[in-house]
């Protein structure tokens, strides 16, 4: 995705990088680490990006100074370093001239590292499975009820990360509910492991009643539970986000009412400050928020799971995307105000 620098494009930088592996960076060598530079490496850090690219371009107009490079990739590096990004690569070139790009340049012989093409196809952007909380939101529960398959029933989705296999035990959540998995359909034909990005569909040992924005995840490695959810979004519409507001929040599949009960601060990503109790959020704002919702949710960390760490906040008027959300750390809801929270009035928003 190309996403502008400027601060009327924050969205769009937040929307490029929520799904990214690698942003490559461009800065002008004349001007060397600007604002929009800034922004861009804090919104790369923001999402969590792994891999940032510093691409200093129009070389040429330099005269591929080496010092002039050398100084840019030590403020950014430092810079970007100090937000937590956890690699960056930089690299010299020359859109115009091709130096650097995909061939090395006779011109940057000081210049030993890959080029941009090769870097991008060289990075490793896998993750290790092994390392990943295993989570499988479920879309949708498969009945046939056909004579071929009278008691058949699956459930169906996407694994958002990590890896299933038969005979692990899992818990749906928010139910809390525990079974194990006795088989794993792909494409039609029976596997005993499966791994993200993959869609599957797990049958259980037991009948559990299961539907469409549960999350079944390991037994060992379930996500707290929580109808407070604490988090850092960025709002998109040109409509205000404010303290009290109603809003409908999407996670993976699962869909619930909330109420924005705080906003207690506003980030300025020119120089990474904070601002206070801003009372409300427009576009391209990016703040902290605590929102209270209608029914339990199973968030991981956004710093753990990107997928099942995220969340969309909606206007239930209209169904327009009012923010994107990254959840903090979730704590789970004592069981004393779990049950009145479950006594609210349907239609109420009072929660």
């Amino acid at each position: 995705a190309d996403t502008p620098g400027h601060v009327q494009y924050t969205r769009n930088m937040v929307t490029g990088a929520s799904t990214a592996d690698l942003a490559v960076v461009l800065v002008d060598a004349r001007n060397g680490v600007i604002e929009q530079t800034r922004r861009h490496a804090a919104v790369a850090a923001l999402l969590r990006v792994p891999h940032v690219v510093l691409a200093v371009n129009k070389m040429d107009l330099v005269a591929y100074d080496e010092t002039v490079f050398a100084k840019i990739a030590e403020e950014f590096t430092a810079y970007a370093g100090e937000l937590g990004v956890p690699e960056i690569t930089a690299i010299p070139i020359s859109a115009l001239a091709g130096d650097n790009v995909v061939e090395p340049s006779s011109n940057m012989d000081w210049y030993g590292g890959p080029t941009v093409l090769e870097h991008l196809e060289t990075v490793p952007v896998s993750h290790d499975l092994a390392t990943c909380h295993a989570r499988l939101p479920v879309q949708y529960v498969i009945r046939p009820q056909t004579a071929e398959h009278p008691d058949y029933r699956g459930y169906a989705g996407q694994i958002a990360a990590g890896a299933f296999r038969v005979g692990e035990s899992v818990t749906v959540l928010p139910s809390g509910r525990t079974s194990k998995v006795a088989g794993i359909d792909l494409l039609g034909q029976p596997v005993d492991v499966a791994w993200t990005p993959q869609s599957v569909t797990l049958l259980l040992e037991d009948d559990i009643d299961i539907s469409r924005g549960d999350l079944i995840v390991p037994s060992g490695d379930a996500p707290a539970t929580t109808q407070d959810v604490e988090a850092t979004v960025c709002h998109v519409a040109d409509t205000a986000l404010s303290v009290g507001q109603r809003v409908l929040l999407k996670h993976t599949t699962r869909t619930v009412k909330a109420i924005v009960k705080e906003i207690p601060s506003r980030l300025t990503l020119d120089d990474l400050s904070q601002h206070p109790e801003p009372g409300r959020l427009v576009a391209n704002d990016i703040g902290r928020v605590r929102i209270r919702t209608a029914e339990p949710l199973a968030l991981d960390s956004y710093a753990d799971s990107r997928r099942t760490g995220s969340f969309l906040l909606i206007d239930p008027s209209d169904g327009t995307t009012l923010a994107a959300g990254m959840a903090g750390d979730a704590f789970a809801t004592p069981a004393d105000e779990a049950a009145q929270a479950g006594a609210a009035d349907d239609e109420g928003w009072d929660f």
